[in-house]
């Protein structure tokens, strides 16, 4: 699968502090998380893929194009939800999200259709004539998702997306991209704090931490590669001889309360072998617990810094 976006050595300043350094790696899932904390780099990298910023050195492409070379097709092929109100006073919302689509590129008689089209899917065609100034904060966010969407674009750049918004607002939200990213016509790029959303929503990260990556991986293959973590309950029997017969198999393991062990089981393991060393050692497993790394455990190991030169691959392309 071709990359959605390209970092090339990336850099961003203002004045003379470094927002973006040195960032390179690519991403290709259908929908991507673009996760860290308050000061990292996400809204500077997500206005830079926008032309919004000048890099300082390096660039980056999406969908095999330069940023800085093609900015004007890029405008048609890339739609953007900011995370503030960006709204004209007093105008119609069918007519701002017409001149949205206008402005990436379509026809006015086009847009105009189309404008329709987005807003009913938003589910404000009832509203669509309504000025934005008397929409709540749950309208106005769908609002900026029809003017995101309303020239078909193949990248939607979604920037907090369910900042603010009330429990079936937001689940209606999510909804409605996990339905964008299903049908295939378009890539995501969400950036948002709450970790719950990306995980309902993307299929790939990237996380960013004081402007450098910190990780990027595919979800799936994170999870399915990660080590296994137990948590065994017993009865009966000499608990801690128990454990250190785990540990002599090559398992890290961990005594926690009077009855449970917590381990981590390596490759060429099997629960099997836990039992045959319960058995011999007359050991009851009234409990066997089966975990693997969530997303917020995949976050937090990336705001640890915990990677290496080996995990670069050597070219500055953080995996976990």
């Amino acid at each position: 699968m071709n990359p959605i976006i390209e970092l090339d050595g990336l850099s961003v300043t203002f004045g003379k502090r470094a927002i973006l350094k040195n960032l390179n790696g690519a991403v290709k899932g259908r929908a991507v998380g673009l996760l860290g904390p308050n000061g990292a780099g996400k809204t500077t990298l997500i206005h830079t893929l926008l032309g919004f910023h000048r890099p300082r050195a390096g660039t980056a492409r999406i969908f095999g194009q330069d940023i800085a070379m093609n900015a004007k097709s890029l405008r048609a092929a890339v739609g953007y939800m900011p995370e503030r109100d960006s709204f004209i006073a007093k105008m119609s919302c069918v007519h701002f999200v017409r001149l949205m689509a206008e402005l990436s590129g379509l026809p006015s008689e086009a847009a105009l259709e189309r404008a329709h089209e987005a807003l009913f899917y938003v589910g404000l065609g009832e509203a669509r004539y309504r000025s934005v100034d008397t929409y709540s904060l749950g309208m106005k966010q769908l609002a900026k998702l029809a003017q995101a969407i309303v020239h078909g674009p193949r990248l939607i750049v979604l920037d907090e997306p369910t900042n603010g918004l009330d429990p079936p607002t937001r689940q209606r939200m999510l909804k409605l991209i996990r339905e964008i990213r299903d049908s295939g016509r378009a890539h995501i790029l969400l950036s948002s704090h709450l970790l719950r959303d990306v995980e309902e929503c993307c299929d790939e990260i990237l996380v960013l931490k004081d402007g450098r990556i910190a990780a990027n991986c595919n979800l799936d293959d994170e999870r399915k590669a990660n080590r296994k973590f137990i948590e065994l309950e017993t009865r009966g029997g000499e608990r801690a001889a128990f454990a250190e017969a785990i540990g002599r198999l090559g398992c890290e393991y961990a005594l926690a309360g009077e009855r449970r062990i917590k381990l981590v089981m390596q490759d060429g393991i099997e629960i099997s072998d836990l039992y045959r060393l319960a058995f011999e050692r007359q050991i009851q497993i009234r409990r066997l617990n089966y975990k693997r790394d969530s997303l917020e455990d995949i976050f937090l190991k990336a705001m640890e810094g915990e990677e290496t030169e080996a995990a670069r691959g050597g070219n500055g392309n953080v995996r976990l």
